[in-house]
């Protein structure tokens, strides 16, 4: 969905926008630096910005600031752990009764996934990756980035060897989050437009399946063994379960309004825990987190006011600590998870899409 701050309306698992990666540390007003890390970064894509904010969750602060061009928003880390790569797009912002006519015109040159190196925090090349790429997921053997373009209601198929398209996928309107499947032969991609998840066979891209999911899809997560998805809907206020061998919706589960939020649940990003028992679902406007226990597929907790509208979502390694981008509120939560209290916010300004936690390689 195009969106401006405190209207946008994406979300990935991993998350859309949140990632584990390792990265590189500098200056708050650096671009790049030589000097490895020397604890844990965070990443943050800034939507409304032109950069990607590095943050030091241990000192709680910004210490790097990385130019990567327009509008970045999906982003995720190279299966080597060498790169970071960010989706970006030169559509221009719009949002929910917005006339899109009298919005400027798109800047198509600015398209594409950014590739930042890790050993120098510096953007190293920018791959032609289909229309206005809003997400994104990584093949099992990382070569190959499943993009969707959300102008073109397609699924780009990006081979990072040759650095060329090698095949475009009609999937439905306005895709966005996209997950690749445990066994990596069946990538998946939520339609928000179209109210379902899209299943595409990675050797052949053929469809074969279709699941109907609650209204406006943002994300999509799986069980540790990969048997269960999780479909995010924002609109819909609820979780569709599906079986991903038979390829067929099983149940869903309803997030109930907490009497500390501001508005019902609009389920946006997913992050399972590391023991694979819960799900954490961002929450956007209602300002939260639902905690889902997988083996039941209930709701099982809730953590209220993280910030303003929680979107991207990711946990720690071990499992203590969530990091939600906060879009309207300009900041990055960290939380908790034994107290379900948000220990601290720390502003990176812009728009927060997406957020990640990596140790130093």
């Amino acid at each position: 969905m195009r969106s401006g701050v405190g209207a946008r309306s994406r979300a990935l698992f991993y998350l859309g926008g949140l990632i584990l990666i390792s990265g590189m540390a500098g200056c708050e007003k650096s671009r790049s630096s030589g000097a490895p890390a020397a604890g844990p970064r965070l990443y943050v894509s800034d939507e409304t910005g032109t950069e990607v904010v590095a943050i030091d969750p241990l000192a709680r602060r910004v210490v790097q600031r990385i130019a990567v061009g327009k509008r970045p928003r999906g982003i995720r880390v190279s299966r080597d752990g060498t790169q970071v790569y960010v989706a970006l797009s030169g559509s221009p912002i719009g949002g929910p009764g917005v006339d899109e006519s009298k919005l400027p015109p798109a800047d198509r040159a600015a398209d594409g996934i950014g590739v930042i190196d890790l050993a120098t925090s510096a953007v190293v090349r920018k791959y032609q990756s289909g229309s206005d790429p809003e997400a994104f997921a990584v093949s099992s053997d990382g070569k190959t980035l499943y993009v969707s373009n959300e102008d073109a209601g397609e699924m780009s198929a990006l081979d990072l060897e040759s650095g060329s398209v090698k095949a475009h996928v009609k999937v439905g309107e306005e895709p966005e989050g996209v997950t690749v499947g445990l066994d990596g032969r069946t990538v998946y991609v939520a339609c928000e437009a179209s109210n379902e998840v899209v299943a595409i066979d990675t050797g052949t891209y053929a469809i074969v399946a279709r699941l109907s999911t609650g209204a406006r899809p943002r994300s999509i997560a799986f069980t540790r063994d990969g048997s269960t998805g999780f479909v995010a809907s924002e609109n819909g206020g609820v979780l569709t379960v599906f079986d991903a061998a038979a390829g067929k919706v099983t149940g869903t589960i309803q997030i109930p309004r907490s009497a500390r939020s501001p508005t019902p649940p609009r389920p946006m990003g997913q992050a399972l825990s590391p023991d694979g028992l819960r799900l954490f679902v961002s929450l956007g406007r209602a300002k939260g987190v639902a905690i889902i226990d997988t083996v039941q597929r209930t709701v099982s907790g809730a953590i209220d006011d993280v910030g303003g509208r929680p979107w991207g979502i990711a946990i720690s390694a071990d499992g203590r600590q969530l990091y939600t981008a906060n879009g309207p509120s300009g900041d990055v939560s960290i939380v908790d998870v034994a107290t379900g209290k948000t220990d601290s916010r720390i502003t990176v300004g812009g728009s927060p899409w997406g957020v990640a936690i990596a140790n130093a390689r």
